[in-house]
């Protein structure tokens, strides 16, 4: 692709025109990384842009943003501009054609407002964006107070950036932001959503937990979270302290790569302890019954406010609804554990269990027991194809209905714990053990 954007600036260059490198790519490019996408920035006009090229969609021409394709490559292409008064805390009312210099000002952050040749392999810094990727500091460009009134997502942007680069935030972006963190509640769903993702899908995302927290963020894009906070625990099961300790605790435990759903599941799936907190009176033992299947609706409807797609929310409630059956598997039947092990979104709730283990008195017994299982099963497929369906039942002369929905379950549970093999056996069994 930087052959691409190479291509891109060299006709841009040909027709008299400027054309850098701009923003992200060159922060990756000078800390050593491999950027994702290349940006150009150049002076000229989106018109003259496209001219240029053929085919190039101009996909934000109040902003001057052109999308060229070149050899199986999408390279945006932005004309050096400043910004207008920002009303929305999102988008500049107007824009106004400029110089690099300039454009380079208008930007966020110090680190992602470096341009950079690459025919001369020469980096442009108006910003002394060099010097803060040196020492690892975020600092917002000229007034952080005004950067963030411009454009509110740019606070959960810092975190991500905080979290990813694993940088320091600069105190006075730092306290401009704490300032203004209630703001965020005003930018969409969907743009916090995206930002929250890649905060928590990255291996330093306790790090962006905490940034989240201490900032203000949290408050307004996941208060249930700081809920959590002096919930009480049985100590003889949570030494580790109370709920919120306890979710931070599993969050810091997870392996680097996780799926949505998991990291999810594991900040949600102790979220009804709150409500469903209580106290033997007998006993003094605290207690949080039903806190599994609240804790599943309420995952949904946090999720659904964040706008996140049901193939996210629904594994991610599953695997919060039955976390709790895992201190059961010991006494279940094999028939059980293998419909248990049978659902999508299996690996994920083993995972939870793990780390919900880890992240309170540590026993993995359970989470043993079950590797064993899995190895057990491992040689026959989990859930086989039944022995007999409905209408073999009807042969026999059963009537449809729930009774025999029941025995065919019945059957195949038999089938699962080894008690039938054939087709056979599966017919003589119903004979036996059911009735119609």
């Amino acid at each position: 692709m930087l052959h691409a954007a190479t291509q891109v600036i060299l006709t841009l260059r040909e027709q008299g025109h400027q054309a850098l490198l701009a923003g992200g790519c060159v922060r990756d490019y000078v800390l050593g990384k491999e950027p994702k996408d290349y940006d150009v920035a150049t002076n000229a006009t989106p018109a003259q842009v496209v001219a240029l090229f053929p085919g190039a969609q101009t996909v934000g021409a109040h902003f001057g943003v052109v999308i060229v394709r070149l050899n199986g490559h999408h390279i945006e292409v932005a004309t050096f501009r400043t910004d207008g008064s920002y009303k929305d805390g999102r988008r500049p009312e107007s824009v106004t054609f400029a110089t690099a210099e300039e454009d380079a000002q208008r930007r966020d952050f110090t680190v992602n407002g470096l341009f950079r040749d690459p025919v001369e392999d020469r980096i442009i810094d108006y910003v002394n964006g060099q010097q803060d990727l040196e020492a690892k500091i975020l600092r917002a460009i000229g007034d952080a107070s005004q950067r963030f009134a411009e454009d509110r997502l740019r606070m959960l942007r810092a975190v991500r950036f905080a979290t990813v680069l694993d940088f320091e935030i600069e105190i006075g972006t730092w306290a401009a932001l704490c300032e203004h963190a209630d703001a965020i509640s005003t930018v969409s769903a969907e743009r916090i959503r995206d930002e929250l993702i890649k905060i928590f899908l990255h291996p330093n995302r306790l790090r962006g937990f905490d940034l989240l927290v201490d900032s203000g963020l949290m408050a307004q894009v996941l208060p249930e979270i700081l809920v959590l906070k002096g919930v009480e625990q049985p100590p003889q099961w949570h030494p580790e302290g109370d709920v919120f300790v306890h979710t931070r605790l599993m969050l810091s435990l997870l392996p680097e790569q996780v799926s949505l759903p998991l990291v999810l599941s594991v900040l949600l799936h102790d979220i009804a302890k709150p409500a469903t907190f209580t106290v033997d009176e007998d006993t003094g033992r605290i207690r949080f019954n039903g806190h599994d299947k609240l804790g599943a609706e309420m995952t949904g409807d946090i999720l659904r406010r964040l706008k996140f797609p049901n193939d996210v929310i629904e594994p991610t409630q599953v695997a919060v609804e039955h976390h709790m059956v895992f201190k059961d598997v010991k006494k279940m039947r094999n028939s059980t554990l293998k419909r248990m092990m049978a659902r999508p979104t299996w690996d994920d709730e083993l995972a939870l269990h793990r780390v919900d283990c880890l992240g309170s008195n540590g026993l993995l017994d359970n989470y043993e027991f079950m590797k064993e299982k899995a190895e057990e099963f491992s040689h026959t497929p989990l859930i086989p194809q039944p022995l007999i369906n409905g209408r073999d039942l009807m042969e026999l002369g059963w009537e449809p209905g729930k009774q025999m929905g029941a025995a065919l379950t019945a059957v195949q549970n038999a089938q699962l714990e080894g008690l039938v093999s054939t087709r056979e056996e599966a017919l003589e069994w119903v004979r036996v053990n059911c009735q119609a």
